[in-house]
């Protein structure tokens, strides 16, 4: 049953080109950096901001100037912790539909060289370049979408989470 799935992969790229492969690798990539955030926000994060939240709370000082400083830096690295791969996981979302385009390019340079020497009544001939077009746009397209869906819920959960960690982390004002 492996095999059968390796053959399915190695047919599929195979119609689709050496772009495709690229392309694979590059949604791979972005999906291990999407599970790698999700799990620390689901796991790691509660942990850490907790400890953000205790640390603050065992504070004697929560009313100066010198206290907003320290509860700005407290959440300022929460979120540059929340926010560590997010940029790199847009890039590659943006990346996609670039190498399916990249692949679309490619794919058409085939046919017009199977139509220059073969003359362009001949479409058997054009059908593996017409594939090498039209299949890495639409792996470009479906990786972006899916990243696209991922980096705005990763976005969001960062801004939700600061706004929460700001509520926690409350200035005394009336002392």
């Amino acid at each position: 049953m492996l095999v059968e799935i390796f053959e399915a992969i190695r047919d599929f790229t195979e119609t689709g080109g050496q772009v495709l492969l690229v392309i694979g690798l590059l949604i791979f990539v972005m999906w291990l950096l999407i599970l790698e955030r999700a799990l620390y926000v689901f796991i790691w994060h509660k942990q850490y901001k907790n400890q953000m939240i205790a640390q603050w709370k065992h504070r004697q000082d929560r009313s100066s100037w010198n206290a907003e400083q320290i509860r700005q830096a407290m959440i300022s690295r929460i979120t540059l912790k929340l926010n560590q791969s997010v940029p790199v996981i847009q890039a590659l979302v943006a990346l996609c539909p670039l190498l399916g385009l990249m692949g679309t390019v490619t794919g058409m340079i085939e046919v017009f060289d199977v139509m220059a020497i073969s003359g362009s009544g001949n479409a058997r001939s054009m059908a593996s370049g017409v594939s090498k077009a039209t299949i890495p746009t639409m792996a470009g397209m479906v990786g972006a979408l899916s990243g696209v869906f991922a980096s705005t819920w990763l976005n969001r959960t960062v801004k939700s989470e600061r706004t929460h960690l700001e509520e926690a982390l409350v200035l005394d004002r009336h002392r």
